[in-house]
């Protein structure tokens, strides 16, 4: 937990938010720094204990679904308060969902460090043409750079959940279009990566026309994991100007 909070570069003055805090063991950590914590857990059994645990060093605790809670109400208008940080041992089954909606509908939450299955997490930093490579791959990456900082095994957790981990950082850049855009690359990344073994031309007959491949300077005989963002923003492009 020590290490988590070192590389999650916090200190006085950062505000972090972390999901899923249990019994408050990296909360503690991560107070040690300085930061002002803000704990969100769900379980209502273990809410009182953490309170007891981590309150007294200065944390809050907020009982609530980090999938449905009113981030905007918790954290205030986007624009209005410092940026905040994410760092979070997040549960597996909800990982990659939750930081999608958070990259998307959270912009307060500048930069994240977070804890996920090492296979979520080779999926979240993956660049084009490995095997991980894929639709959570793009789409974190049309808000945010991720790479891995780090490997956690298996045999520190209690119990034992006989699947190693991985530390992924993540960090909020420019987004390279509009929300159109977005829904156009992203259209386009589901198809292609539904049929990821057939070439494009193929998996996008429903959505790209052949003479968009040529003006986006993409061959047609590509497979999606070949393509980065970049690419898949000019064959959106010229998808609709092409019809």
């Amino acid at each position: 937990m020590r290490r988590v909070a070192r590389l999650a570069g916090v200190g006085a003055g950062d505000r972090v938010i972390e999901i899923g805090a249990g019994l408050g063991s990296l909360t503690l950590a991560l107070t040690a720094t300085g930061a002002q914590i803000t704990a969100i857990e769900i379980d209502r059994h273990l809410v009182p204990v953490l309170r007891s645990v981590v309150e007294p060093e200065g944390a809050t605790v907020v009982q609530a679904d980090a999938l449905s809670l009113d981030w905007h109400g918790l954290l205030g208008p986007a624009g209005d308060t410092p940026s905040w940080v994410l760092v979070a041992n997040l549960p597996y089954n909800i990982a990659t969902v939750l930081l999608l909606d958070l990259l998307a509908d959270v912009p307060q939450i500048d930069r994240m460090l977070v804890m996920v299955q090492l296979e979520a997490g080779e999926r979240l930093a993956a660049t084009p043409g490995s095997k991980a490579y894929g639709i959570p791959s793009v789409k974190v990456a049309w808000w945010a750079e991720a790479r891995l900082v780090g490997r956690v095994p298996w045999t520190v957790f209690v119990p034992p959940p006989r699947v190693e981990s991985a530390l992924v950082e993540l960090r909020r850049r420019p987004v390279p279009g509009d929300d159109a855009a977005r829904r156009a690359v992203f259209a386009l990344v589901d198809a292609g990566f539904g049929q990821r073994r057939k070439m494009l031309r193929r998996a996008l007959a429903d959505h790209v026309g052949p003479g968009a491949f040529a003006a986006a300077a993409i061959r047609p005989e590509a497979r999606a994991e070949e393509l980065e963002l970049a690419d898949w923003l000019r064959l959106a492009a010229a998808a609709e100007t092409s019809g």
